[in-house]
């Protein structure tokens, strides 16, 4: 009987495909010959392109939309968006005429969304005046400009050593629970907080629906939603929503990119998004390369942050920042796609394990740490203040190691040791608490100029509290200086140094009574 109806059905689909052969409309429609695994397989249609717009017709009467993903010579390979189990063998196939497309504008701000654009956070359809295509091209060469405009996270290691300016791509990478995602919510709500403009894009691959919620609870609490768009995927959808989040998010970040406003966007992570396409290359019988990623693994990052920019001032001047993110498995950073996307990124901010675990958050690590664009964008006054920072950290780390063998240090470098120190401890920062320009300016005077060498290391942070209270109720002229960015007068600079000082005596009188009590 099951023999019987499979030989029914193969007649069928030849009976199909001889009829469309016979039609003059075999350039538009065609025939599903097989399906499986959210891939339809259709002959006919050779007028398709690639990641055009498909309608297979379904029992029940309701189409369902696929796209054009391989393009064969006798037939092409569509990945379904939907329920395939709703498509049969045989099924006939339609063009729409339509390229993959998403609504972009204004109107997506403050809501959680699709790849597609549909809303998922229970609100009204999303009505915009405006599609545009999920694939474009990246703008040239003549369409760009230099990066020279700050983009702040808030988070002092990173904006005094590893800078980042509007239209830069620079990668956050390392292993699972390293605090990645939390550099990026800092640098959010710092966006907000600081009154920069920059409209924030977070896109969810394939992450828990739970995590994401939780995170956009954060961002309401904080106000950020009010600037930003959440593109989200659980990996309960299809491997295809997976694969198209990222584009998604880039299409509505270049909306506003080419309307003369500044967008950061945020891919949360392309691990995932490299483990979609390869599952779905596998099911269209792409051959499998290194680690059975297919070959064009490298192009699939490639063409998405390239289209992060900063546009020409005859372009309006205009500009797209993306902060990838990769998980590392035990720290590697030479596998696969890691190795790719560094080489597509102007830069990569490296979270260390070992860092993370000694409690010194955010666990960026100097060494492996690096920004190609973003010293041109940093702004002057951290710039001044910041400049020997990651040696101080180097050598710092290097004699932490070698004083562990010897006992006897001579003077210089116990100096050095206890410089590193404070320094280290200056730079951990709690999360959801991004500084000011003013605040980073202020604690990175102080601590390099020794004004806290005195202090015990435990008691850095709070002394750094108090010196921006101290400033913040009694110095304003000082704030108004230095928060702009510009590098303050040599008289500031020795106003912030005295009262760094007169906070350092207070905390070091301190803890001389507390010792001499007990």
């Amino acid at each position: 009987m099951q023999e019987l109806s499979i030989k029914d059905l193969s007649e069928d689909i030849r009976a199909s495909i001889n009829r469309i052969k016979q039609d003059p409309k075999i350039e538009n429609v065609g025939i599903v010959t097989r399906i499986g695994d959210g891939i339809a397989w259709v002959y006919g249609l050779t007028k398709c392109g690639f990641n055009e717009m498909l309608e297979i017709e379904t029992e029940s009467g309701d189409p369902i939309i696929a796209f054009a993903f391989n393009l064969g010579e006798d037939e092409i390979g569509a990945v379904i968006l939907g329920e395939d189990s709703r498509v049969k063998a045989g099924a006939s196939v339609k063009m729409i005429g339509e390229v993959l497309s998403l609504p972009v504008g204004p109107e997506l701000i403050g809501r959680i969304i699709d790849p597609m654009g549909n809303p998922l956070d229970g609100g009204p359809a999303i009505k915009t005046s405006q599609r545009s295509n999920i694939e474009r091209n990246a703008p040239g060469v003549l369409d760009r400009k230099s990066v020279f405009e700050p983009l702040m996270t808030g988070i002092t290691a990173i904006d005094a050593m590893v800078p980042i300016g509007r239209g830069q791509r620079e990668l956050i990478i390392g292993d699972r629970q390293t605090g990645k995602t939390a550099i990026t919510i800092d640098t959010m709500i710092n966006q907000y907080r600081q009154k920069t403009g920059v409209i924030n894009i977070y896109v969810a691959i394939g992450q828990k629906l739970s995590k994401v919620a939780a995170l956009v609870e954060r961002l309401k609490s904080e106000g950020v939603m009010d600037q930003t768009i959440v593109v989200a995927t659980s990996p309960a959808d299809p491997a295809a929503m997976v694969y198209l989040a990222p584009y998604a998010g880039c299409t509505i970040g270049e909306y506003f990119r080419d309307n003369k406003k500044h967008a950061l966007i945020i891919y949360d992570d392309l691990s995932k998004h490299a483990v979609a396409y390869r599952q779905m290359s596998l099911l269209l019988r792409r051959p499998p390369g290194r680690e059975a990623y297919p070959g064009d693994v490298f192009y699939l990052h490639s063409r998405l942050l390239e289209r992060s920019a900063k546009l020409s001032d005859a372009l309006g001047g205009g500009s797209l920042t993306a902060l990838p993110i990769i998980e590392t498995q035990a720290g590697d950073i030479s596998a696969y796609i890691p190795t790719n996307v560094i080489s597509i990124t102007d830069g990569q901010i490296f979270m260390d394990t070992s860092l993370f675990y000694q409690g010194l958050r955010p666990a960026v690590s100097v060494g492996l740490s690096v920004s190609r664009v973003g010293g041109s964008a940093q702004t002057k006054g951290i710039k001044s203040v910041a400049k020997s920072l990651r040696i101080d950290l180097a050598q710092y780390r290097e004699l932490a190691a070698f004083s562990q063998f010897s006992t006897d240090l001579d003077a210089e470098t116990k100096q050095q040791i206890d410089r590193g120190e404070r320094l280290t401890e200056m730079l951990k920062q709690p999360q959801y608490q991004p500084r000011a320009i003013w605040q980073m300016y202020v604690s990175l005077l102080a601590t390099s100029s020794g004004c806290f060498d005195k202090i015990p290391v435990a008691k850095i942070n709070p002394a750094i509290e108090g010196l921006f209270r101290e400033i913040e109720t009694n110095h304003q002229p000082v704030i108004s200086e230095v928060d702009g960015g510009a590098e303050a007068k040599d008289s500031t600079k020795n106003k912030i140094i005295e009262i760094a000082n007169g906070i350092a005596v207070s905390y070091h009188d301190r803890q001389t009574n507390t010792v001499e009590a007990s």
